[in-house]
């Protein structure tokens, strides 16, 4: 798969041509490219989370081969040391030329272990354990060495894949501003795009759109502002409390030019109101009694700040 997906990615993304291409005008054609970036992206998400999920392998097995090639490694300083006095032996005898001199002198025992000659010398010596164990710790080193590389070829490709992300994220956004701009109805035709807590809590508060606002309501059929924004996360698993002034305390704080879908936004000095925002300058909100969950403008209400809400 890493193969396969690096030559995929030697070349622009689908729909993200190196060329520049024409700019959409008409609204069905506007529809149909934010649509297909909608599409493009999921399918770049799943690349991204399946490199993810091999990445931490790749981890993984290094960090197992660094384990077994510590213990291995002190297993071999022990027979080291009793192979000191073969080598003081051996050293009067051939005048140091014997591997197992060098082995025992060397600053880097590993380079003359790697020999093939050293090899066959404590074979002849009839050292089974020290070739065994000679050759289980060659075969980590081969293992953690490859492990290693994995990891760097999957870092580096998803990182490739996530850069892509960026640009085709960027591009359905800049093509869904234009048509809730000409149609502010579409917002809710269109999906909401990306994988963080933000944009999945919204896409949840989306399907509540016509829902009637009912004061202290929390769902799953009727909600108060505070409520609805409540439910939306809490179907990730995120618990929020329902109260706009403790909401307006549970995360961190983004200043509007910063919004992104699915960040808490707050109106009014005393943070009495409060939605999801949708994006293109738009939000998602139970209004009032006697109104529904809808979207309205951002611009022109008395707005307090915003909130991210991580997790």
């Amino acid at each position: 798969m890493v193969a396969g997906l690096a030559v995929a990615l030697t070349a622009a993304p689908p729909g993200l041509a190196a060329h520049a291409e024409p700019k959409p005008s008409g609204d069905k054609e506007l529809t149909s490219r934010a649509l297909h970036l909608a599409d493009q992206l999921e399918q770049l998400t799943e690349q991204y989370n399946g490199l993810r999920v091999k990445l931490r392998e790749a981890q993984a097995a290094a960090k197992a081969a660094t384990a077994t090639s510590r213990q291995q490694n002190a297993a071999l300083e022990g027979l080291r040391a009793r192979l000191s006095r073969l080598a003081a032996t051996t050293y009067m005898q051939a005048g140091g030329n014997d591997p197992a001199v060098s082995f025992v002198a060397s600053a880097n025992p590993q380079q003359v272990l790697d020999r093939a000659a050293t090899l066959r010398y404590f074979a002849t010596q009839n050292s089974t354990q020290f070739v065994n164990l000679l050759q289980t710790m060659q075969a980590a080193d081969r293992a953690f060495k490859a492990a290693q590389q994995r990891a760097q070829e999957v870092g580096s490709l998803r990182g490739q894949v996530d850069a892509q992300r960026t640009k085709v994220s960027d591009a359905y956004e800049q093509i869904r501003g234009q048509l809730v701009k000409r149609h502010p109805e579409s917002v809710a035709k269109l999906p909401v795009v990306g994988d963080n807590v933000g944009a999945r809590a919204l896409r949840a508060a989306m399907t509540k759109l016509g829902d009637p606002y009912v004061w202290g309501a929390s769902g799953p059929s009727s909600f108060d502002c505070s409520g609805l924004v409540m439910w939306a996360y809490e179907q990730l698993g995120v618990n929020l409390p329902h109260y706009t002034g403790d909401q307006w305390n549970a995360g961190t704080h983004v200043t509007r030019d910063r919004l992104r879908p699915g960040d808490l936004v707050f109106f009014y000095p005393d943070l009495h109101h409060m939605g999801l925002y949708v994006g293109a300058g738009k939000i998602l909100h139970a209004p009032h009694t006697g109104d529904v969950v809808r979207i309205d403008n951002l611009a022109g209400r008395p707005f307090a700040g915003a909130v991210r809400i991580a997790h």
